[in-house]
């Protein structure tokens, strides 16, 4: 981990074994979600990091873009930095280095060996988990491509993580549906942030029947995976093993645009940076995407406002989340 050992906040977090955890006689994954709100987020409070400096708020890797996306990890890096992660590493392929680097000076921008399709190569494995483990969080899969050579490199990548805790999305969610197992070794440090037509896919299920009964999926997820689920839709449910569940009814239509699922990543990265547990930062920041969204759709427009619009809405949320509610 970094030099400035991290604690994440597990002690506000909610309890994660499942026999300790029922309510009304029911148990976590029986129960009904709970509704996020400002007064629930209130109650949950955020970190706190006492001397101010970026080694407090802690180090984030986004990994990920391909020759074809770059903007995807550029998105999702961005989103980081704004939710309070205190230092930034982006791992991207050599060819579209430059280019990141240019457009986030804020962050070190690491050049990867790639293949001929313009993905990570393996041969990059080394260097890449030598960063993620000197790290706070590690967002995996923005931009990524190449699914077959996605699915190599997850499936070479994940053991060599030690420390940090991890975030997937997007391709680095494609292995799940041969290699459930391959998250194990990450021993519960793990969130994952699928859509309904990934969340098929790694249960090996239509995609009707995930957008059917999302609650029971999510929760199937996190106990199948031993993961933190965010299952996301008009209705986003955040799922881990043995406890509570949350339901966010919170954003608009006009958040069904390209990008928007890196920077909602991204966010959840940088607050698990920042000391929050997986199911705290997952449900922190499925709110705050989701409110970034509704601030946009009413200055903009309910369409047509750019994902890359959405992260400089978060420290404002933020900032206002932490103060007690108006009476």
């Amino acid at each position: 981990m970094s030099q400035t050992k991290r604690k994440h906040n597990k002690t506000s977090d909610h309890k994660t074994t499942r026999s300790a955890k029922v309510e009304n006689g029911r148990s976590a994954t029986t129960a009904k979600p709970i509704l996020l709100t400002p007064g629930i987020l209130r109650r949950w409070p955020l970190p706190i990091q006492q001397d101010g400096s970026k080694e407090e708020r802690g180090r984030v890797l986004v990994v990920g873009g391909a020759t074809e996306i770059p903007g995807a990890v550029i998105l999702a890096a961005t989103a980081a930095l704004r939710a309070g992660a205190g230092k930034l590493q982006i791992a991207v392929v050599r060819s579209i280095q430059q280019l990141v680097a240019a457009a986030i000076p804020e962050a070190l921008v690491v050049a990867l060996a790639e293949t001929k399709t313009g993905s990570i190569a393996l041969s990059a494995i080394d260097e890449v988990a030598e960063r993620a483990n000197s790290t706070d969080a590690v967002l995996i899969g923005p931009g990524l491509a190449d699914q077959p050579a996605t699915v190599r490199l997850m499936r070479e990548l994940l053991p060599r993580i030690q420390s940090p805790m991890v975030v997937l999305d997007a391709a680095a969610l494609t292995h799940l549906a041969e290699t459930p197992q391959s998250l194990q070794g990450l021993n519960g440090r793990v969130a994952i942030t699928p859509h309904a037509g990934e969340m098929a896919q790694i249960l090996g299920v239509d995609k009707t029947i995930v957008l059917r009964d999302q609650l029971k999926l999510a929760r199937q997820a996190a106990d199948q995976l031993q993961a933190v689920v965010a299952l996301k839709g008009a209705e986003t449910y955040i799922a881990a093993p043995g406890a509570d569940t949350y339901c966010n009814q919170k954003g608009n239509v006009g958040l069904a645009t390209s990008g928007s699922g890196d920077v909602l990543a991204g966010i959840i990265a940088g607050l698990a940076a920042r000391g929050a547990s997986l199911q705290q930062a997952a449900v922190w920041g499925v709110f705050l995407h989701a409110c970034a969204g509704d601030r946009l759709a009413r200055e903009i427009g309910p369409l047509g406002f750019l994902a890359r619009e959405l992260p400089a809405e978060v420290p404002r949320l933020l900032g206002e989340l932490a103060q007690p509610a108006k009476k």
